[in-house]
């Protein structure tokens, strides 16, 4: 299916085709597949609109762009004289899926050449004959202006006065070298920044990625979006997380602060009071129950740095607020909420540390008993996450949701562009909006209802947030890496799983996704 794009209402950013790429993939649409019924989508284009053309020129470059354009000179091999120009040495293709669609080729009557084997004489020659030219060269991957022998191909092209047909996006896109296509054929949704001016006459063709990648998280947030450490990175380069958490509940703060460490954070500051601190800080299964939760902070506490609050035994205190400011600022990000209770004076308390944290542009999530001291008519900031249940979102917004998944994910949506933030609304289906962009997620299992589940989510999400990962991102990122934790737990526990069996897989999540 075609649709020729006269008005953009939205467009599509580089890094979310990848995205779409791999959630295919993981929700049962092969990449191969996808490849397949883009080459054969720009056939039927050529084909239906020029039937009297003989011949084509490909131009392929050696990633999955290329791949589109082998798929698609083999579908025309049938009608149309075929040349194809590979840039770059057959063995230089990078994709398996793009390798097997150029081994095909050699089942079709199609005159392959490589760029340096090519004479300029029989290059000028090849592109005298054309009828057609097609550029399939450089995908949404690549970034900067064109090198060589691109550039010098560009320049052909454009001056060639031939009719000319870009594959998803033209050559040298974004950058002053680029193709200057009659048409381009993009698939799934027009790309970022594309018009007619740079992009020629927009065709969209459906290749059947899955509504669910669409609407709903998967690994392709984690790959995309989750920030490698460099080689050269130092102690603390990589994230620092301060959690305000605990009093009434000694281990929401620690669980928090786990999982952080879990995703790769460098460092947790955990500033909790008195009573919560002792425990923490302790190696004594005696003060933390399940023991068996005990035991896993104790092999990880010279990781968490735990500040004792010295204003009051139990709870967090408006007098409390000066020392945390100073850990604010030595923090990339912040978790205030796990475990704190809903005393007045903890609740004034949350207030102030949320201001401070806003004043000093930081990360924030906003969790559990934080959520309901910053409802009614609170400022928030864009770097914020705020992650209700439904009860909670009732408490922040007055406003009561439906059962109607439609009529959540507007009301969400809504509040979150109001808030000037990105709420995470947990449920059966996590809703995640950062009042522009909306993603789902399903990823989870009815055992992860138990304690503590929520505050490894916090972990999480605030961790990423400390990495520099944006604030949707972490957040439809912290749902699945949650929620796939959660499965691979619960394949191990069943009904018994408790919150620290999901931070022990979160690391089994990373490695499984992140190469």
């Amino acid at each position: 299916m075609f649709i020729i794009v006269n008005i953009f209402w939205f467009m599509l950013p580089p890094l979310e085709v990848k995205v779409l790429d791999i959630n295919s993939e993981f929700y049962g649409v092969k990449t191969s597949l996808l490849m397949e019924n883009a080459g054969k989508a720009v056939a039927e284009f050529v084909t239906k609109n020029f039937p009297n053309k003989r011949n084509l020129l490909f131009f392929c470059g050696t990633g999955n762009n290329g791949g589109d354009g082998f798929v698609a000179a083999r579908y025309l091999a049938k009608r149309y004289k075929i040349s194809l120009v590979l840039l770059g040495g057959k063995n230089k293709i990078k994709t398996k899926i793009a390798k097997e669609n150029f081994e095909k080729l050699k089942n079709y009557k199609i005159g392959i050449f490589e760029l340096d084997k090519l004479s300029q004489d029989k290059l000028d020659h090849l592109i005298r004959d054309a009828n057609i030219i097609l550029d399939a060269m450089l995908g949404i991957g690549i970034s900067g202006e064109p090198r060589e022998p691109f550039r010098s191909i560009i320049e052909k092209v454009n001056t060639s006065k031939k009719t000319v047909i870009s594959v998803d996006i033209p050559t040298g896109f974004s950058s002053k070298i680029s193709i200057k296509p009659d048409v381009t054929i993009t698939f799934h949704d027009v790309k970022e920044g594309m018009n007619e001016e740079n992009s020629g006459k927009i065709i969209i063709a459906d290749i059947g990625i899955p509504e669910k990648a669409v609407k709903f998280v998967g690994p392709g947030e984690l790959v995309v979006y989750y920030p490698r450490p460099m080689e050269t990175s130092h102690k603390g380069e990589n994230g620092v997380v301060l959690v305000i958490g605990g009093g009434p509940y000694i281990g929401a703060p620690a669980l928090s602060g786990l999982a952080s460490l879990r995703v790769g954070v460098d460092l947790v500051y955990i500033a909790t009071p008195k009573r919560a601190a002792r425990a923490i800080t302790s190696f004594s299964p005696l003060l933390i129950k399940p023991k068996r939760l005990a035991r896993s902070i104790a092999k990880l506490v010279p990781n968490l740095i735990v500040k004792e609050l010295k204003s009051d035994e139990e709870k967090l205190c408006p007098s409390d607020v000066g020392s945390i400011s100073d850990l604010i600022s030595k923090s990339d990000a912040v978790i205030i909420g796990p475990g704190l209770g809903r005393d007045e004076s903890t609740e004034k308390a949350v207030i102030e540390l949320v201001r401070i944290c806003i004043k000093k542009d930081k990360a924030i999530v906003i969790d559990a008993d934080a959520i309901e001291a910053v409802s009614g008519e609170f400022t928030f900031h864009h770097k914020c996450v705020v992650t209700p249940h439904v009860g909670e979102f009732y408490k922040l917004t007055r406003v009561r949701l439906t059962e109607n998944i439609e009529e959540k994910i507007d009301k969400v949506k809504k509040i979150a562009k109001k808030l000037n933030t990105t709420i995470l609304l947990k449920g059966y289906i996590d809703i995640i909006s950062d009042g522009t962009r909306v993603k789902l997620n399903d990823v989870h299992n009815p055992a992860m209802t138990v304690g503590g589940t929520g505050d490894v989510l916090a972990g999480i999400v605030g961790g990423l947030l400390a990495k520099k990962v944006e604030p949707f991102n972490a957040a439809r990122i912290g749902v699945f890496v949650n929620g796939f934790a959660g499965n691979l737990a619960f394949e191990k526990k069943s009904y018994g799983l408790v919150a620290t069996d999901i931070i022990d897989e979160i690391s089994t999540v990373l490695k499984k996704f992140l190469k």
